[in-house]
């Protein structure tokens, strides 16, 4: 997929986003996504969406204290990994596009949130829910993943709680 919109997803494979309403499940999917497509030897990266203000440093660590001093860039680097803190108070939230230039090139790019962007998702759903089905009104959806049939659903339907079927529906997306 090309979009206009998104120019950095031809850095990459493959990019396809979970899509889903609050407890539907998304995290726990992509937990079980990324330990079998990673085992099959591809190379994944994954963007999370957040909807409200965290902080993933540890206070009182150095790079904590960086950022509390008015840094508003902190890279962390060691022989084992890197993590890269920016503040956007003044700048805004990043949108996915470049968040997928950020990333180095991945055979897939597991996307989490960024509900109305131009990518393809897998809509997760799970029985009870009040929420009507985003297929409905959302385009860019391929397949829906659910822990209960759904009837009259266009589009590809997996288990839920069989996420090898879901990772090979994404694995056969790869381009040659």
């Amino acid at each position: 997929m090309s979009d206009l919109h998104i120019p950095n997803l031809s850095r990459h494979r493959l990019v396809i986003g979970l899509a889903g309403f609050s407890g539907s499940g998304k995290t726990t999917l992509a937990e079980k996504l990324i330990t079998l497509i990673t085992q099959r030897g591809l190379h994944m990266a994954t963007i999370k969406h957040a909807h409200h203000a965290f902080d993933a440093d540890i206070p009182g660590k150095d790079s904590w204290r960086h950022r509390k001093a008015g840094a508003s860039q902190v890279l962390v680097s060691s022989a084992m990994r890197r993590v890269k803190f920016t503040e956007t108070t003044n700048t805004g939230e990043a949108d996915l596009n470049m968040l997928l230039g950020e990333l180095l090139p991945s055979d897939i790019v597991l996307v989490e949130g960024y509900k109305n962007e131009p990518i393809p998702k897998i809509e997760i759903r799970r029985a009870g829910m009040e929420h009507p089905p985003l297929y409905l009104t959302m385009p860019h959806i391929v397949a829906v993943a659910s822990n209960t049939p759904l009837a009259d659903c266009p589009l590809p339907c997996f288990d839920l709680d069989d996420p090898a079927s879901i990772a090979d529906f994404i694995t056969a997306r790869l381009p040659a």
